[in-house]
């Protein structure tokens, strides 16, 4: 810890902080996580031990993990420090299917490669586990071990449940052994077998659903309670993509015209001229984020093979990345800096009020 200087708080939750450290002889920036714990030395070391395997972990989609230590009773660990922070804090500002196609690929990439080469399940895809950077990288964190420190310590943990697939839902009443990875399905826990990267995947598909709503799939305040809403989850129709718009989001924090009006108002009643007009403004001003959303068929698609309820029927991760919707992302270049130039500059204006699932 004398190694290290703390700096500002960067988020707060039941089990502890998370902080901005300068480790001052590499003067490199990392986000400090602590987690509070009431364990017996034995577990604490076969914690640590099994973050340590994090630490070999390195890819350019996973957060690069630096190190965990012990100090009176509470685990700290350490990662790369993400300038922009978490997607759920940065998606209210609005979206494009570009910036989302390639968040979206970025998160496949992750998983599989978590799966692939370190035999991980995450276990807890949802928007706050997305970091992103000023440089407009977009990567995975909290997943494996490092994931299940809090959600082990929690009696109830709603926010969490709402990310689940049906099948963990389902089974979340069982009274089971922690789940162990056997292949691609982790055995034992909620349920026999109910755990699976399918399970990751329909978590992958609800979170780009919430990035291109800025706003959770499932909100709790439509429910009469936590039931009525894992229940939607398990026998409704699956979310999807929101409807296309007529005109640009109202939200935009960029003011073109200087007039401090960030909204747009074109007086006509025919959609087809509204959605015109709305675009020809946006080219005018080179405001890419002014433009209507819409979505294609192809993303439309995609993120409607991610939540299909049966498990067995969902897309793999290859599926995914094979997906005409992500082919073409792969051969575009996408403004990935400017989408969190815009982001951050509309939490700036409008408070960072989270509107996720938890």
């Amino acid at each position: 810890m004398g190694e290290l200087q703390l700096d500002e708080e960067l988020g707060r939750g039941n089990y502890g902080t998370v902080r901005k450290v300068l480790h001052k002889p590499t003067k490199v920036a990392m986000a400090m996580k602590e987690i509070r714990l009431e364990l017996d030395s034995s577990k604490l070391n076969s914690i640590l031990m099994e973050l340590d395997i994090l630490h070999r972990a390195r890819s350019p989609t996973i957060v690069d993990f630096y190190g965990a230590f012990f100090l009176e009773s509470c685990v700290y660990y350490c990662m790369e420090y993400m300038d922009a922070g978490s997607l759920d804090r940065l998606q209210p500002g609005g979206i494009t299917e570009h910036v989302l196609a390639r968040i979206a690929s970025r998160m496949v990439k992750g998983l599989k490669w978590l799966k692939d080469e370190m035999q991980i399940i995450h276990r807890d895809v949802k928007p706050t586990n997305v970091l992103v950077n000023r440089k407009g990288e977009v990567k995975l964190c909290d997943f494996g071990v490092s994931g299940q420190l809090e959600k082990s310590l929690a009696k109830t943990n709603i926010g969490c449940q709402s990310y689940m697939a049906p099948e963990r839902i389902k089974g979340s009443s069982a009274s089971l052994p922690e789940p162990t990875l056997h292949g691609d399905a982790v055995v034992g826990g909620m349920d026999e077998g109910s755990y699976s990267v399918a399970s990751d995947v329909w978590s992958l598909g609800l979170s780009v659903v919430e990035v291109a709503k800025g706003k959770y799939p499932y909100p709790p305040e439509t429910y009469e309670n936590v039931f009525a809403q894992l229940s939607a989850i398990v026998d409704g129709v699956p979310p999807g993509l929101p409807e296309d718009e007529d005109e640009p989001p109202a939200t935009s924090s960029f003011e073109p015209n200087g007039d401090g009006d960030n909204t747009m108002t074109i007086s006509t009643s025919k959609g087809k001229e509204r959605r015109d007009l709305a675009e020809d403004a946006a080219e005018e001003t080179g405001d890419v984020w002014r433009r209507p959303r819409r979505w294609t068929p192809d993303a439309r698609n995609w993120v409607a093979r991610c939540l299909v309820k049966r498990a067995e029927e969902r897309a793999t991760y290859a599926e995914l990345l094979a997906h005409p919707w992500l082919v073409a992302d792969a051969k575009r270049e996408v403004d990935m800096v400017g989408w969190v130039v815009h982001a951050l500059e509309w939490k700036d204006k409008h408070g960072t009020k989270k509107v996720g699932g938890e």
